[in-house]
């Protein structure tokens, strides 16, 4: 299981996190994202839409980065939310803190945006 960075531009890294991201292969996301976020990346997009399993060890780790970034005004979002993830993401609240995109390049062009000093999304996630 590896997970793949698609894009790295404008401090913005997007991640295809792959079939899942769970106790198995968490420490492997937390060190992906340590050496991008020590490479310049502020803000992350994870793009779940092929995932299958998100357990509590992967929320530990997506929440691990999010701590890393956020202090630093960057952001971490969802993209491509599966039907899988969503469950988990509902039955946990977590789109409360991490806002939720159709697909990645619609996070992308958001984060982008954002960054040029427009006004951000009222709304954190989708309920």
């Amino acid at each position: 299981m590896s997970f793949d960075v698609s894009s790295r531009a404008d401090q913005v890294v997007t991640i295809d996190i792959g079939d899942a991201l769970d106790f198995r292969n968490a420490s492997d996301f937390k060190a992906l994202c340590q050496e991008e976020a020590d490479a310049g990346g502020r803000h992350f997009v994870l793009d779940f839409s092929g995932t299958g399993i998100l357990d509590s060890t992967g929320l530990g780790a997506i929440f691990s980065l999010y701590r890393k970034v956020s202090p630093e005004d960057g952001e971490v979002v969802f993209a491509a939310v599966s039907k899988p993830v969503e469950v988990v993401v509902q039955l946990t609240r977590t789109y409360k803190v991490f806002q939720q995109f159709d697909d990645a390049a619609e996070a992308r062009a958001a984060l982008v945006e954002e960054e040029g000093g427009a006004p951000s999304p009222a709304s954190p996630g989708r309920p």
